[in-house]
């Protein structure tokens, strides 16, 4: 039986997975997102250079933050998943444009993706007040 205090925002613009898992769960203020990787709207992975991945992660991040009724702006924590660790100077350049002012907490693991991924992130953010 399904939670009360629990939600699962869902809409055209949510990124989709084949994989059984929801793309964010919302509890009380907080905004739980799994990880977004490199897909396409039918969820088809996008392989590319860590720039192009890291793009296309991002803007799929925002779109489940938009489902969910908050923003990159109230994010306070990611997880981040770099494939090569030679990818990490762009990462962190790439990843200074998005989170620019109060940075969220952030932890960052490198070699645990398959050949088929670059980057991965999932993150908590905080629906405004």
């Amino acid at each position: 039986m399904p939670n009360p205090e629990v939600s699962y925002p869902r809409d055209a613009d949510t990124p989709v997975s084949h994989l059984p898992f929801s793309p964010c769960v919302v509890v009380g203020n907080l905004v739980f997102v799994s990880g977004q990787a490199s897909v396409d709207k039918t969820g088809k992975i996008i392989s590319g250079d860590i720039e192009s991945e890291f793009r296309l992660s991002m803007q799929n991040v925002e779109a489940v933050l938009k489902t969910a009724g908050t923003d990159l702006a109230h994010v306070v924590q990611t997880r981040n998943y770099v494939r090569d660790e030679n990818d990490l100077p762009k990462y962190n350049e790439l990843y200074a444009e998005y989170f620019t002012d109060a940075k969220p907490a952030r932890t960052t693991i490198t070699q645990c993706l398959p050949q088929t991924l670059r980057y991965e992130i999932e993150c908590i953010a905080v629906l405004p007040q």
